[in-house]
């Protein structure tokens, strides 16, 4: 059919009373395998049992295509199962309504509608009725029907490797792969009489990015998440109580904007160490290290009684007679976890001995799985490569410089960070100056929050930017369900296209 022959294309559920219609359409889509219709019995069982996944398209009011499915507890079958019994012999008592995979066990387009990319309107409604379920995916049993061409000489993974590679082109495999399926594995003697596939099939997947394994607990994880980040004003305070009324009253703030996160700049307690600056440097910031244990009680109460997850930024701290630059996310959830700097900087480990931590692990949150990098370490692209390869959805940056020039080295690199590993960052530093504190004059700050530069996000991947050089706060909503978006179906797919076959990562110790 010519398209501009076209007056109404219809997307709607089964009725049996579109059965002689469904069943002389089977005939001439099947003409080469006998008898392969459904009997009207067997289409009135799939109706009652889940009439939302047995759809057609009609086009003028004549039927043009159909799409049949049920829902399965896949762990009941292997992955070698046949079309007999992954539909208990055609009798469908395999469905369930507590299973987990959307299982197609049918889908075609009557030959003279072929072109006008109706398939793939099925296959999208099969897509959506898999998301609206909540279901892990979806499966079935894909027909190679050009594979008796080269049965003789190609093996079926051979033949499968060739189609995907476009050197052969399977009318049903080439399409089913362009719609997103992959092939998970080979199934002999799958559907018994297809000739033409020499009844082989290839179990074909798609994975629902949105699925959400069901819990009994009453949380649940947040799809769209507010980062609130604090721009920091370095100040003297002459006691650390009033440190204390001054990070309260941020955290108040982001807070009362519903924030899921706080994030402070990394030293943010730094102004604590001019009572010390008689001392030398390295001297001076062990005796602040003495607050950090204070600072992170304070903050936990602070994440309860403010319901707010709270990055600390980070603190020095003495562990075993070391100087570390270390931090901790207080959960509103009441439990405390540390982090540590890895990379320090020649600085740091000049003028007051810290050494590098040895900790890099995500974190699991209410609002998913997150990083935290501490300055200099997100120039490393490495560590947060690392942490994306378990999940991590958000990386928060603390830092602190006192130049434009390391600044510009924290904020390119944290954009990279966010386009390499398809993630958010967030960065947020300190402005001002301590006049009174050796190694810590001058800072230079702007506060982000980058995006992967892709349709769904902004085109020059920044989603929010504070003033440069102001105190204030930043706050900004991310939505984490782009990010499975953009893995599966961006412009490019930076985790998904790794070369893995000649360069790998791997963590010491793992």
């Amino acid at each position: 059919m010519i398209s501009k022959d076209i007056e109404n294309v219809e997307l709607k559920y089964l009725d049996l009373k579109d059965y002689q219609e469904l069943k002389t359409t089977m005939k001439e889509v099947y003409k080469n395998m006998p008898d392969s219709f459904w009997a009207a019995k067997q289409i009135k069982s799939l109706i009652k049992l889940f009439p939302e996944g047995q759809v057609v398209i009609k086009v003028n009011g004549q039927l043009a295509g159909c799409s049949l499915s049920i829902i399965v507890d896949y762990d009941n079958f292997e992955d070698n199962h046949t079309f007999q019994e992954i539909t208990g012999q055609e009798t469908f008592s395999t469905h369930t309504e507590d299973g987990d995979i959307l299982y197609g066990i049918d889908v075609f387009i009557k030959p003279e509608f072929r072109g006008l990319r109706l398939g793939r309107r099925l296959y999208d409604y099969r897509k959506e009725l898999c998301e609206k379920l909540n279901l892990k995916g979806i499966a079935f049993g894909g027909r190679i029907p050009n594979y008796h061409q080269y049965a003789n000489t190609l093996t079926p993974k051979q033949y499968i490797d060739k189609v995907r590679r476009k050197e052969i082109h399977d009318p049903v495999l080439s399409f089913q792969i362009n719609n997103d399926f992959h092939p998970a594995k080979i199934l002999k003697g799958y559907l018994e009489g297809d000739k033409a596939s020499k009844e082989f099939a290839v179990l074909m997947e798609w994975d629902n990015i949105y699925y959400q394994k069901p819990t009994k607990k009453a949380a649940t994880k947040k799809k769209v998440v507010r980062l609130g980040l604090i721009q920091w004003q370095m100040r003297p305070y002459k006691r650390m109580e009033e440190l204390l009324e001054q990070a309260e009253f941020f955290i108040d703030s982001v807070s009362g904007y519903r924030s899921d996160f706080a994030l402070f700049p990394e030293f943010f307690n730094a102004p604590l160490m001019a009572e010390n600056n008689h001392l030398s440097e390295s001297e001076a910031i062990r005796e602040l290290a003495k607050h950090t244990e204070t600072i992170v009680q304070k903050f936990s109460e602070f994440s309860i009684s403010y319901n707010i997850n709270i990055i600390t930024g980070s603190m020095p701290e003495m562990k075993d007679n070391r100087l570390f630059n270390v931090g901790y996310l207080c959960k509103r959830d009441g439990s405390v976890e540390r982090f540590e700097k890895i990379h320090v900087t020649p600085d740091e480990s000049k003028v007051w001995g810290m050494q590098g931590g040895t900790q890099l692990k995500t974190f699991d949150t209410d609002c998913g799985k997150i990083g935290i990098l501490i300055c200099y370490d997100v120039e490393f692209p490495e560590l947060s490569r690392l942490l994306a390869e378990e999940g991590m959805d958000i990386l928060f940056v603390p830092f602190l410089t006192d130049t434009q020039n390391g600044f510009s080295r924290v904020r390119h690199c944290a954009q990279a960070r966010a386009i390499e590993n398809e993630c958010y960052v967030a960065i947020a530093g300190s402005v001002g100056n301590l006049p009174k504190v050796n190694n810590m004059d001058i800072q230079f700050a702007q506060s982000m929050v980058f995006t992967p530069c892709d349709f769904s996000f902004p085109t020059n991947g920044i989603k929010a930017e504070a003033t440069p050089n102001a105190e204030m706060i930043l706050i900004a909503d991310v939505d984490i369900d782009l990010l499975r978006e953009l893995n599966q179906f961006g412009a490019v797919r930076n985790l998904k296209d790794r070369r893995t076959d000649i360069f790998k990562l791997t963590k010491k110790g793992n």
